[in-house]
């Protein structure tokens, strides 16, 4: 806002400086300033008075205006005696023309142009020649220097409110259409929210009790059934923690936690527990990366696991490596003797990791090699 008032002031002076400059030259080559004498340089300092007063505020225009229209109708009587004189505002009279009807309300600027008026008849009656015998030619001489620029002046002011209406109309209406489309994903994902909740948590719940039950009613020992239906406890208590954190970020809760590296221990013992041999090694000095990149390599992690316990075989390697400039996940398990071909779940899931870390601006890698397969990320980050 000050860099805009700063330059309407600078440009307010430039033009208060080209009226001066203009109509003082005008003046001293052509005014009869040797015949008049303390005449003519009254009406030239007078000029000089009224030009420069344009620079001023654009609650004085009114005044201004007043002004040029007075000296503009007395300069004839003072030198109505010279052969060839000319006005000492030609150029600024027309300023303060624009400046009434453009910077003042309705009723100031009305009057304003009947002072201009009044003055620009005024000097071309007591001028006397042609002028002030035809009133054709007064009529002219009026609509030049002060209807027109007046005019000019309103229709200005008129447009810029035009345009100001329309640029609020149009931010109205994007709001409103901003808020319908933040509205309309509100209630979607309230709906997938309220489906998730509905239909699978019931039944990863349901999952867990019964495993419990089984558990419970088995014979005290270290027998692999009593191991498996732990594991499918610790599984679908994960599960639900997972789903919770879901629905608290579709319900848009701000302090819904997601989980990062630091839940990787974590994520690596449910693996294990559900009997798949898995080891995490960490390499470099770790850092704090950004929320959602810590988020991404625990998903492409889970997803990887997730893959290795279904399709492939232990011992699983999981390595997670801090360089200077970038953070590399690899995953690498044993692949089964009888494996099948990879149905259409773990091709979406590769697909997602894809996804992910092309957001991110990383690479991506993932086939076997041997007897193992092996995904490799790398994520770009600032050098510390």
């Amino acid at each position: 806002m000050q860099d805009i008032r700063g330059s309407l002031r600078r440009q307010s002076l430039l033009v208060a400086l080209v009226c001066v400059v203009c109509d003082g030259a005008l003046f001293v080559i052509r005014g009869p300033l040797g015949e008049a004498g303390w005449r003519a340089w009254a009406v030239l300092l007078g000029g000089i008075a009224v030009n420069a007063a344009l620079a001023g505020a654009a609650r004085y225009s009114g005044w201004v205006a007043l002004a040029h229209a007075v000296l503009y109708a007395g300069a004839p009587l003072l030198l109505c005696t010279c052969h060839g004189y000319v006005i000492g505002n030609n150029a600024g009279i027309l300023i303060a023309g624009y400046r009434a009807g453009a910077w003042l309300r309705p009723k100031p600027a009305v009057l304003a142009l009947a002072a201009l008026l009044a003055g620009v008849i005024a000097s071309c009656l007591e001028g006397g020649g042609k002028t002030a015998k035809d009133w054709r030619l007064i009529v002219v001489d009026v609509g030049v220097s002060a209807l027109l620029p007046w005019l000019v002046g309103r229709y200005t002011t008129a447009r810029r409110a035009y345009i100001a209406d329309l640029e609020r109309a149009a931010d109205e209406r994007r709001q409103h259409e901003e808020e319908a489309v933040r509205r309309a994903v509100t209630e979607e994902r309230a709906a997938i929210a309220r489906d998730l909740h509905d239909v699978i948590s019931h039944h990863v719940s349901a999952i867990g009790v019964h495993a419990g039950a089984a558990r419970l009613g088995l014979p005290d020992g270290d027998s692999p059934v009593r191991k498996s239906l732990g594991a499918v406890e610790s599984a679908s208590r994960s599960a639900m923690a997972d789903l919770r954190r879901l629905l608290d970020l579709l319900h848009a809760d701000a302090d819904a936690g997601q989980p990062g590296l630091d839940n990787l221990d974590e994520l690596v013992e449910t693996v294990r527990a559900a009997g798949l041999p898995t080891r995490l090694t960490l390499r470099g000095e770790a850092r704090e990366l950004p929320g959602s990149l810590d988020v991404a390599l625990y998903r492409i992690a889970q997803e990887a696991l997730t893959n290795a316990l279904r399709h492939g075989d232990g011992p699983v390697e999981v390595e997670l490596h801090h360089g200077r400039t970038e953070v590399v996940l690899t995953v690498t398990n044993a692949l089964r003797p009888d494996r099948a071909a990879r149905n259409g779940h773990a091709h979406r899931g590769l697909a997602g990791i894809r996804q992910r870390v092309t957001l991110f601006g990383g690479q991506v890698s993932y086939g076997e090699t041997g007897e193992h397969w092996q995904l490799r990320t790398t994520f770009p980050v600032e050098s510390t």
